[in-house]
């Protein structure tokens, strides 16, 4: 593996031919793929590339798959440092911990929280990723400052919220004046993208959802919010609107196919025909469903429908093969099994909601999600030679089912080698997790955390596990 290394540049343009390459309508072999400038310029049979870019020297993978990087529609980056912390907890955990938690970061810890998250995005083969917007005290530069530094392609929301939920809340017309600059800072930037968010539909008020929404839709950008996850939320919002929230954002006029919801676990037939019929986007986030015991967004009937989601990991476990092999199951035993669903979609349509429409529903369809000509060079290179994907008779399910993180030797984004075996290319990481273990036990005894549920070793001292 060291001579593999010393072949792949670490920059630049270069020619691949890989054993095989996970195209738009399925893995092809003896093929050749060019990266120029940061994107894939010619794909197609390795002779023929090889005689139309001369100037450049193959690089010979014949073990390896080059695929598409995961994107994360929808994750939390400076939620990294809480990570076990809402273990065993009962439903919004954001209000007891996430919000106190960001709301007490400093910038340094900001900075640490997202650099550590975006770290563990790219080891789980995640290219890109879907920030729903940090509720600390206004250190969003010091979130995007970080994920530029390790190469994560990054979707950033800007929390809009005029009604709490956010260490600080602005005037209406300092959110506004905010929200316009954060969606003009990045127009071609190569790797940011302004987002719009509110953290949930009652943290915002009427006006404030509408507006925000039309903003970002005006913009080409995505709005995003936490729609219909927990049933308290729900029946809050019919006492107060007489609409459950997904219904309510239509009543606004606030879906639409530049909204991103992420969730959507307790969603009813009527709402299930708002998403289709107004092109709204979903984040299928089953790690979270299975951790936090939320109920599970009806995915497969979702894509019956022909409504656009794609998965997210609600910052819960980094690791994009595991994401979709977690996609399915959860499928499958939370419906699947009551109606004889052996398939339960097939491989291809998870490696796809992992890739291709994770992109689509992230707005970045024209930009990354595929090895496609004129889309940016993110990527994977996954090791085929392993006793998991020996032998192989149908890739796309072996992907889901027997995937892992430990398969990826490369993440590339915008054609950059970003990572090696699980390490980054060209800065220290283990330098930032001594420092982050150094510094997280004083910012979280800082922060107004209210738990439930005792670590584990106080629950088993009290007799609580036999």
């Amino acid at each position: 593996m060291t001579e593999l290394r010393d072949k792949l540049p670490g920059s630049g343009d270069f020619l691949l031919h890989p054993g095989k390459v996970l195209l738009p309508d399925g893995p092809r072999s003896g093929m050749g793929v060019v990266v120029r400038d940061g994107r894939f310029t010619d794909i197609g049979a390795a002779g023929l590339v090889g005689s139309r870019n001369p100037d450049l020297t193959p690089i010979e993978l014949p073990h390896h798959l080059v695929m598409p990087g995961f994107i994360d529609t929808h994750t939390h980056l400076t939620q990294s440092l809480g990570k076990s912390l809402v273990f065993g907890e009962p439903s919004e955990i954001f209000r007891r911990i996430w919000v106190p938690l960001e709301g007490s970061l400093d910038e340094r810890m900001v900075y640490l929280s997202a650099k550590l998250a975006a770290l563990e995005c790219l080891r789980g083969g995640f290219t890109a990723a879907v920030d729903a917007g940090t509720r600390s005290a206004g250190h969003i530069n010091a979130l995007i400052r970080a994920a530029r530094q390790t190469g994560l392609r990054s979707v950033i929301g800007l929390i809009c919220n005029d009604l709490g939920g956010a260490a600080v809340v602005p005037e209406r017309a300092t959110i506004l004046k905010n929200a316009a600059r954060h969606l003009a800072a990045f127009e071609g930037d190569p790797l940011v993208h302004a987002s719009l968010a509110i953290s949930i539909p009652e943290a915002a008020s009427d006006h404030m959802l509408a507006d925000v929404s039309r903003m970002a839709g005006e913009a080409g950008a995505v709005f995003q919010t936490h729609v219909n996850e927990h049933l308290v939320a729900v029946e809050r919002s019919l006492v107060a609107n007489g609409r459950r929230p997904l219904e309510h954002l239509a009543h606004l006029g606030a879906l639409g196919p530049h909204v991103l919801i992420a969730h959507s676990t307790l969603v009813t037939p009527h709402e299930l025909n708002l998403l289709r019929d107004s092109g709204t986007a979903v984040a299928y986030n089953p790690v979270a469903s299975l951790w936090k015991g939320n109920a599970i967004a009806p995915a497969l009937q979702m894509a019956a429908l022909g409504i656009r989601f794609g998965l997210g990991t609600d910052g819960t476990r980094a690791d994009g093969f595991r994401l979709m092999d977690a996609a399915e199951g959860l499928q499958r035993a939370g419906f699947g099994l009551a109606t004889g669903d052996s398939s339960c979609g097939g491989g291809w349509l998870w490696v796809e909601r992992a890739t291709a429409q994770a992109a689509d529903a992230a707005g970045l369809a024209g930009v990354t999600g595929a090895i496609r000509e004129g889309l940016a060079a993110d990527f994977l290179l996954v090791d085929l030679d392993r006793p998991e994907l020996t032998p192989s008779h149908d890739l796309m399910w072996e992907l889901v089912r027997y995937g892992n993180r430990d398969q990826i030797d490369a993440v590339f984004t915008a054609g950059q080698l970003r990572l090696w075996q699980g390490w980054p290319v060209g800065w220290d990481a283990r330098a930032l997790l001594a420092e982050v273990r150094e510094v997280t036990a004083d910012a979280i005894a800082r922060a107004p955390i209210q738990r439930v549920h005792k670590p584990s070793a106080e629950h088993r001292a009290l007799g609580h596990f036999a």
